[in-house]
């Protein structure tokens, strides 16, 4: 509320933003090999994944082309994904120490091609899949590994209050246990982090109570503890969430009184804090100083020159890619015939950010990111939280662009262009809009920078003063008055004070940085104000729907009959896809599920599963022409379906479902629950029209 009264903010960003990012779109299709638990099987599933990011299993591809309710719905928050049986079995094998597995012995998994894809979790239960190429299991990896990177980055940045003030809370709970630096488990939406707490202390206590009970091989005993810590997980999620919405529920009844009690008190609440402040840095400023010059100084440089290489360079084929693909754009315009291929080719493009394949190589660049020597000194546990925050960054600032791109042409093309006219203003449009994005992105890389210093150091700082400055606090609470002790807080003013005392290093640094210009940094003298002061009144008309506006159906010369509305519909449930995959990519079709792909009597023979495979692919019969609105239901009934995995909670939407969608478009929601399947039953599902390859069965291209 201080910053909004005062106007302070950070540099004004050139770019637009999209207000509803990927509505109504299903983002990757395909399908993939699953191994049933139960049954010790694997089955041929459909899979999509929505908007939403939650990966989502039919039965078959009939099976949502009827509406059928899906398998299962998984959200990937806190999920590592594994291409290798070995690092699986590694990793089973350190989960449960004291139990390994004799040379020789069945293993507790086997895949039937060299291509697995494995998401495990440290206390949820895990999931199997597999490819039977390796261009397949890169895709599937690439599409994974964003649902995940979506799933992990789980609480609103919307939430100015809410969403700090609870991590926060939970930095500030693991300090109070010693645990101090990054935690890798702090992702997800906040039920999820708290279960991953609770988790985190529970876990080791149930294992040194259960482990030795556990009967039989040591592969069976492995999957016996697998399951034990998954139907924890799911009992400890369900009472976090029920007290987590209690506790909210009695926050927002307390919010507008404190509210107004603040904007009233606000002066006082200012100069009451900032004369805690002033007490509280005379106490820990000798000793914050000497720690900062002595342990973290000359390890600043260091650390930012790690981070910014792979940003830098990640943010540049951020740049390359947009470049190229809105000048293919161009080329494709001149070549095929000027507006009337635009609206494909714009609705492709406005999608780009969300390509998980198109933006792989740009993702990748983060890959190398590497702290070496310093990790252990900060306690840094590991990279992966700074890699995919500026991953998110790269997706964000390229859907800027894109949608920044879009604007400023659906603008030019109220001007009636022809196809040469088209083509020079795209190409300005396209310079005008690289050099917003170079501003743009250089004020996302520096704060990233300064964000990853402080949640480097600050832990560090408070773990060395903690002995000397910690027990001292509780005298400065008689500082504080009475009536604004619900305001200020001792703890929150002693770390901001730390913060204070390293930030002008860390300011520094980055500054020094962008004077060198090798990283292509602004200085901070370069501020752009009002660059173009009408840009932004074309983010509030409605969204561009480009397929509808633009569809080049005008010069076909065909009537207006119920044949061209039905080509048109075809076109625009195409149109709604950001990529879509086939398994079988030289026949064009996928894999149609068997009722089983092992026989019973050799359950886990791989050699006949690999047979199998291979015939199913040879006797694979095409898929009907059309959507099979009025067929029977799969094979399997819902009521089966529900019996065999009724032990799952009943699925609940995650918090980026955007508001107001169409309720026959939206598509199956991924709970927020990263624990297992969650099986819908038929009248919680709306149907979804959006299909995922044209009607004869080939690969729908972005």
């Amino acid at each position: 509320m201080r910053h909004e009264i005062e106007g302070t903010g950070a540099p004004q960003s050139q770019l637009l933003w999209r207000k509803v990012p990927l509505d109504e779109r299903i983002i990757f299709s395909g399908n993939l090999f699953q191994y049933q638990e139960d049954n010790k099987k694997w089955r041929n599933r459909f899979s999509l994944v929505p908007h939403n990011y939650g990966l989502v299993l039919y039965e078959n591809k009939v099976a949502y082309e009827r509406q059928v309710p899906p398998r299962a719905v998984i959200n990937s928050a806190g999920y590592k994904i594994l291409t290798s049986v070995d690092q699986y079995l590694e990793l089973v094998s350190n989960s449960l120490p004291g139990i390994t597995s004799k040379s020789g012995s069945t293993p507790i998994l086997k895949c039937p091609t060299q291509f697995p894809l494995i998401l495990w979790h440290p206390s949820a239960r895990h999931y199997y899949f597999c490819m039977m190429t390796e261009a397949e299991q890169d895709k599937w990896q690439a599409v994974l590994q964003d649902c995940i990177r979506h799933c992990n980055n789980g609480i609103p940045e919307a939430s100015k209050v809410e969403g700090p003030a609870f991590t926060d809370a939970i930095r500030m709970y693991r300090q109070s246990k010693e645990l101090y630096g990054t935690w890798e488990m702090l992702c997800g939406n906040e039920v999820q982090i708290l279960s991953n707490l609770v988790m985190e202390e529970l876990g080791p206590e149930l294992k040194a109570e259960l482990a030795p009970r556990l009967k039989g091989k040591p592969q069976e005993r492995q999957r016996q503890w697998i399951q034990i810590s998954d139907a924890v997980y799911r009992m400890v999620y369900e009472q976090a969430k029920a007290r987590f919405e209690a506790v909210l529920a009695k926050l927002q009844l307390a919010r507008p009184a404190m509210e107004a009690t603040i904007r009233t008190d606000m002066d006082q609440i200012i100069t009451s804090k900032e004369h805690l402040a002033s007490k509280i840095r005379a106490f820990i400023l000798p000793k914050a100083e000497v720690c900062v010059r002595n342990h973290v100084q000359p390890y600043i440089p260091s650390i930012l020159e790690a981070l910014m290489v792979p940003t830098s360079q990640g943010f540049t084929e951020v740049r390359d890619v947009f470049f190229k693909e809105v000048t293919d754009m161009n080329l494709n315009i001149i070549n095929e015939g000027g507006a009337d291929k635009l609206g494909e080719y714009m609705e492709k493009l406005s999608q780009l950010a969300y390509h998980p394949l198109k933006m792989q190589s740009c993702y990748e660049k983060m890959e190398p990111l590497r702290l070496d020597g310093l990790q252990q000194r900060f306690d840094v546990s590991s990279t992966s939280v700074f890699k995919q925050r500026a991953q998110i960054h790269m997706r964000e600032q390229m859907d800027n662009a894109v949608y920044t791109f879009e604007s400023l042409l659906y603008q030019e093309l109220g001007k009636g262009p022809s196809r040469e006219e088209l083509c020079k203003a795209t190409q300005r449009i396209l310079e005008r809009v690289l050099k917003k994005y170079d501003y743009d992105s250089s004020s996302v890389r520096k704060r990233f920078f300064r964000e990853a210093l402080l949640q480097i150091t600050i832990p560090f700082l408070l773990k060395k003063l903690a002995p000397t400055c910690k027990s001292e606090l509780p005298r400065f609470q008689e500082l504080i008055f009475e009536d604004f002790a619900r305001f200020i807080l001792v703890e929150n003013t002693y770390e901001e004070v730390v913060l204070q005392t390293v930030m002008k290093d860390i300011l520094q640094a980055v500054k020094e940085a962008a004077v060198q210009r090798k990283h292509n940094l602004y200085r901070d003298s370069m501020v752009m104000h009002n660059s173009d002061p009408n840009l932004h009144l074309l983010a509030e008309g409605a969204p561009i729907d480009w397929s509808e506006e633009y569809s080049g159906s005008g010069g076909d010369g065909g009537s207006p009959g119920a044949p061209e509305a039905a080509t048109f519909s075809e076109k625009r449930r195409r149109a709604k896809q950001v990529v879509s995959v086939v398994q079988d990519e030289e026949a064009g079709l996928p894999f149609e599920a068997s009722s089983e792909l092992l026989s019973p009597a050799s359950p886990d023979s791989v050699t006949e599963l690999r047979g199998l495979v291979a015939r199913e692919l040879q006797e694979e019969n095409p898929l009907p022409a059309g959507p099979l609105l009025n067929g029977a239901p799969s094979s399997e009934s819902p009521q089966l379906v529900a019996a065999s995995e009724a032990s799952s909670p009943p699925a609940s939407p995650l918090w980026q479902l955007p508001p107001g969608k169409a309720a026959d478009l939206e598509p199956p929601k991924p709970s927020d629950q990263e624990t297992g399947e969650q099986v819908s039953s038929p009248g919680d599902r709306p149907p979804i029209h959006t299909t995922t390859e044209d009607s004869a069965g080939v690969q729908t291209e972005f």
